[in-house]
């Protein structure tokens, strides 16, 4: 049987046994309900300007849905980050919530994936991706079925071309962070409090946007299917 694995980003819960208290194991998987620990919250992320803000910082006084993507040269991490675009910041508003992707490049890549996409929400960068890694974000791909994402409008043959046409004429031939590193989704706040995590098992593992929006009580999307305007 597979053991089960303590997680850092996860503060230390305690039980009884035989009268006195011991650590308790911590599931490797989804840790719903469960702090995060204050040494993750503290980790700085960076904003648009090179402005170092604590992670916990963005979810202490709010509730907050986080995305981290992949890379911003991904084209699915594009595509899906064009629909998070799509959310009325009035729909957020209603539910007081608030959006935040967050990427793994410089922070100079933030302004123009964001131009790229039309995304306006808030937006920052884990250079060094300590919090990717305390929060077990899964580096490499799983082989596993993840379905047709309702977010994604290109085939892998053209979106890969895209990509690297945007690496290669770019002012910096680079991949805008780790290729290998895998993203996920959480739900966090007022506080240090963890609802919902979901780590990508591969680059099309991402959960449906209306799947999560429906966990924080913001109203249904409609994204169209029809395919958007490419840009190279």
């Amino acid at each position: 049987m597979q053991g089960v694995v303590a997680n850092p980003a996860v503060a230390p819960v305690t039980r009884q046994v035989s009268g006195r208290a011991a650590p308790a194991a911590v599931p490797s998987g989804p840790e719903r309900g469960q702090p995060l620990a204050a040494a993750v919250a503290e980790l700085p992320v960076l904003d648009a300007s090179g402005r170092q803000v604590p992670f916990g910082a963005l979810f202490r006084e709010r509730r907050a849905v986080v995305v981290f993507v992949r890379h911003f040269l991904c084209y699915i991490c594009k595509e899906y980050v064009e629909d998070l675009a799509k959310i009325p910041k009035s729909f957020l508003q209603e539910a007081d919530v608030t959006l935040i992707v967050i990427g793994q490049s410089s922070y100079h890549h933030i302004e123009p994936f964001c131009k790229l996409t039309g995304y306006s929400h808030e937006i920052y960068v884990d250079p060094e991706r300590e919090i990717y890694k305390k929060l077990g974000m899964k580096r490499g791909e799983e082989i596993a079925s993840s379905g047709k994402s309702p977010h994604i409008k290109s085939n892998i043959l053209s979106g890969s071309i895209r990509s690297l046409w945007r690496a290669v004429t770019g002012p910096l031939f680079d991949f805008q962070g780790d290729p290998a590193q895998q993203g996920g989704t959480l739900i966090l706040g007022p506080g240090n409090n963890i609802h919902f995590i979901h780590r990508d098992r591969n680059r099309l593992d991402h959960k449906p946007i209306n799947s999560v929006l429906q966990l924080v009580g913001v109203k249904h999307v409609y994204f169209t299917s029809r395919p958007s305007v490419i840009h190279v």
